[in-house]
């Protein structure tokens, strides 16, 4: 038997000395308090600070949650790109709805972001492609021989369907003369429209202070919540 310590989960805890967060301190709007918050994790040289958990709800009623990156946050909504046939796809097919967690927990802070989702125009698809490693677009590409979430043999699977995608349009060091990757037929970006956008800033003793924009009668409004 193993020697080593089980470690004890229990005991776990790290003390927050996060600054006040008050309604004085928010920006106008949710997207301009993100935009300052994400400016600052970045200075803090957060790792992946575009990272954020995703939540969908499948059709009988099964949570799923994974680690995606937010390609574009605005007014409009927070934007991520994924196959149309992917399980969290899926998923917003059958409830259109999703939430999104931002967690920057070296600097005590999180954002939460929930509301309706829509699919992005192919026109928005297309130049975020466009800007893509071609490593990437290829992944993409061999993500249609096997399907995201589909149960495959072995490693071997998914790099034959990468060599095939590579002999059709060309692999990672053919040049500036490469074939381009064209954009996968079932690949694109979904939003979310956010209805509530909370922010979350950790302090002593776990009274942390939660900030929240919320639509009420169709405009926005702010409020503090309890921790």
């Amino acid at each position: 038997m193993s020697d080593a310590v089980s470690p004890d989960v229990a005991a776990m805890r790290v003390e927050y000395a996060g600054a006040p967060f008050d309604a004085v301190d928010l920006a106008p709007s949710w997207d301009e308090q993100f935009e300052r918050w994400l400016a600052e994790a970045v200075s803090a040289q957060v790792t992946e600070p575009n990272a954020m958990v995703l939540g969908t709800v499948s059709a009988d009623g099964r949570p799923h949650t994974r680690n995606v990156l937010a390609k574009q946050v605005d007014a409009g909504g927070v934007v991520f790109y994924t196959n149309y046939e992917s399980t969290k796809s899926t998923d917003l097919g059958a409830h259109p709805v999703a939430s999104a967690t931002f967690s920057w927990l070296p600097i005590r802070r999180q954002v939460h972001v929930r509301g309706r989702v829509e699919k992005v125009d192919a026109a928005t698809t297309q130049a975020y492609w466009q800007q893509r490693p071609r490593g990437s677009q290829i992944g993409a590409w061999a993500s249609t021989l096997c399907p995201q979430s589909s149960v495959v043999p072995d490693r071997a699977t998914l790099d034959d369907a990468q060599h095939q995608i590579e002999q059709r349009y060309g692999g990672l060091d053919d040049g500036p003369d490469a074939q381009p990757v064209p954009v996968p037929p079932r690949w694109g970006g979904w939003r979310i429209v956010p209805d509530e956008v909370e922010f979350w800033q950790g302090r002593e003793g776990r009274l942390h202070d939660r900030l929240r924009f919320r639509i009420n009668d169709n405009r926005w409004v702010t409020e503090r919540l309890a921790p």
